[in-house]
């Protein structure tokens, strides 16, 4: 076994893989960029090395610099989570060659399965079966359309490397497949390095099941599946194992296909190999058809270790220092049933746009298993993924896993920045998903009530206004006496004002007068009926739902709110692409730029009808949010 390690990456992974590390007695070596020199992982690691500036091109992704780190510190091998790095062959080459071991599949293998059309090719000789599709090399726009026409919409387009829904276009007429082309193009582009796409029959109820798969460069087995149908955009939300409604047929058929496409390359290591299914009258062994492997560990691994009680970096670890596969597939056994839930900063009423700040307050409950690389205090910076954390749950059936997920959930708190928590709490106890009709469409479906933002009632308000007041340290803190006195807190919520009267009485009650009612609330030691924290000027109100509230000084009049004359940068990030220019004439809901942000694209649109009346941008410039990036002419009274 090693006695040190060196762990290419950042954030919760790195945190993760650190873990078992510290228990198999490994020490461990940290990277950092810039951005990240006070990070969770690099505080957790035995020793740290800097690798460069905040963006990736210049720390994460820099190989020459982390096998570098590697050798000045003395670690035996790299571990590179995923993302980053994780499937770039030239890396493992690279660390091959420094006389250092990679922790994970050859560079053979990672080649093998890095371009969609080609794997697909092998895996076809291999006897896997796979969608129908075009995955040649001929990339003219033209030919292309052709193919989708013959192939018969819907279709998706995807980049023929990487992953994460990153140059994923779902188009389902003709007349939306070159601008689609187009904008998949550029985002692979821009993600990968390589603008080459495939075009695939669209499964009309799909169903994203994968196949954990492990191999030690000659033998394999499978650690079951897992169900990834909770997308949004190609980008998964929840995921569960087993899959719901899995027949030991459809499982065994399964796994022996995923064994088999492991075998094909030779593969070490922990991979992952995807299937599209079709769900639309139950799982059959005739079904399912390969997508893609990812020749590494899934942000997902956790539910797979929960079911089978597998510690699958354990595994990489040791297979990667040589030894054999650890247990036999005849040893495999799934027990209960997990949930991952990905928390992510993001403003889901707004498209998900990603979100920045800072962490003002972080708390998981102890019931779940919890998969984080920050913590109160840490940024959400501009330059890396928006994951706060994954949230996993284990119990011994479905229902009794998707309640414990829902109250785990519920039990979670954060402040300072927009989360898609809400989001995460209405899908759990979603109709459809309870009930295991899953699908990849189900969120596209029931988006407008999954993504509708909560309005407080009157005793959210009133519980928000006696934390403001600041009386939590005792019943007349910040009051006179001549008791009882009354009080007018104002708080805003999304920029509509609220007005709560509190009375304080002894015994530390407080009434709180909010829209014409009264509401009782007693200090409990703890809180006031709910769990809520201040932070500065802000006051966040835990629970069932996440609400933030704005103090409101009485004295400041506040600005007027933009209108529907600008277009501002939602968040910051790079200008890629300016549709428009001074004097065109543009209608609601044209193109007007493109912003890079957080590895996406971002379409920004027009607001209205109108003219362009100035253009702030150009292709290139690096924006901060709210940042003015298009104004239009005024509209006449």
């Amino acid at each position: 076994m090693f006695d040190k390690i060196l762990i290419a990456n950042r954030g919760e992974i790195a945190c993760r893989v650190m873990q078992t590390a510290r228990a198999m007695g490994v020490r461990t070596v940290a990277v950092y960029s810039d951005a990240d020199a006070g990070a969770l992982h690099v505080r957790q690691a035995d020793e740290a090395v800097r690798l460069g500036p905040a963006p990736v091109a210049e720390s994460y992704l820099r190989a020459d610099l982390i096998v570098q780190a590697a050798l000045d510190t003395g670690a035996q091998a790299i571990h590179p989570g995923y993302g980053f790095l994780s499937e770039n062959p030239e890396f493992v080459e690279a660390v091959e060659a420094a006389g250092l071991v990679f922790i994970g599949p050859s560079a053979k293998a990672i080649r093998a399965m890095g371009l969609k059309d080609a794997a697909k090719a092998l895996m076809h000789e291999a006897g896997v079966p796979v969608v129908p599709g075009y995955h040649g090399d001929n990339q003219d726009p033209d030919f292309l359309a052709k193919q989708a026409d013959q192939i018969g919409y819907p279709v998706l387009i995807k980049a023929v490397a990487g992953g994460g829904g990153k140059g994923m276009r779902l188009v389902e007429a003709p007349s939306n497949f070159p601008e689609n082309l187009a904008s998949a193009q550029a985002e692979a582009r821009t993600a990968f390095g390589n603008a080459d796409v495939l075009i695939e029959k669209y499964i009309t109820s799909p169903r994203h099941i994968e196949v954990q798969v492990f191999g030690d460069g000659t033998e394999a087995v499978h650690l079951f599946e897992r169900d990834c149908s909770l997308q949004r955009r190609h980008q998964k939300v929840i995921e569960e194992a087993p899959a719901p409604g899995m027949t030991d047929a459809v499982r065994q058929a399964m796994g022996q296909a995923a064994v088999t496409a492991a075998k094909a390359i030779g593969y070490a290591g922990a991979g992952t190999i995807e299937f599209i299914v079709d769900g639309s009258d139950g799982l059959r062994t005739d079904g399912f058809w390969f997508m893609e492997m990812n020749t590494r560990l899934q942000v997902e691994h956790p539910v797979t270790e929960a079911i089978t009680g597998v510690d699958l970096v354990a595994w990489q670890l040791r297979v990667a220092a040589g030894e054999p596969l650890p247990a036999r597939q005849a040893d495999m056994s799934i027990r209960g049933h997990a949930f991952e839930a990905r928390l992510y900063a993001e403003d889901v009423p707004a498209g998900f746009l990603p979100a920045t700040g800072v962490i003002d307050h972080l708390a998981f409950p102890e019931t779940a298993r919890i998969d984080s690389g920050v913590e109160s205090g840490s940024e959400i910076s501009p330059w890396y993924d928006p994951m706060i954390a994954k949230v996993t749950v284990h119990g011994p059936d479905r229902s009794t896993a998707l309640r414990a997920l829902s109250s785990a959930l519920d039990a979670t708190q954060v402040a300072g920045t927009v989360t898609n928590l809400g989001f995460l709490r209405k899908l759990s106890r979603d109709a459809g998903f309870v009930a295991g009709d899953v699908d990849t469409g189900l969120i596209a479906r029931e988006e407008v009530t999954l993504c509708a933002a909560d309005a407080p009632t009157p005793r959210d308000i009133a519980v928000a206004a006696v934390v403001a007041a600041d009386i939590a340290d005792g019943p007349l803190t910040g009051f006179s006496l001549w008791a009882p006195l009354t009080r007018d807190i104002a708080l805003g919520f999304e920029s509509a004002p609220h007005v709560a009267r509190l009375t304080v009485h002894d015994a530390g009650r407080v009434d709180v007068a909010v829209d014409d009612q009264v509401i009782s609330l007693t200090h409990r030691g703890a809180d006031w009926g709910m769990p809520a924290a201040r932070h500065g000027a802000r006051v966040t109100v835990f629970g069932a739902r996440t609400l933030t509230f704005d103090m409101i000084d009485p004295l400041d009049r506040g600005g007027a709110m933009a209108g529907g004359d600008t277009v501002l940068a939602p968040m910051p990030g790079l200008v890629r692409d300016v549709a428009v220019q001074a004097g065109q004439a543009v209608n609601e809901g044209d193109r007007i730029a493109v912003l890079e942000a957080m590895k996406m694209e971002h379409v920004l649109r027009a607001p209205r009808d109108g003219i362009v009346a100035s253009v702030a941008v150009a292709a290139g410039d690096q924006v901060t949010a709210g940042a003015l990036m298009v104004a239009l002419e005024e509209e006449d009274p």
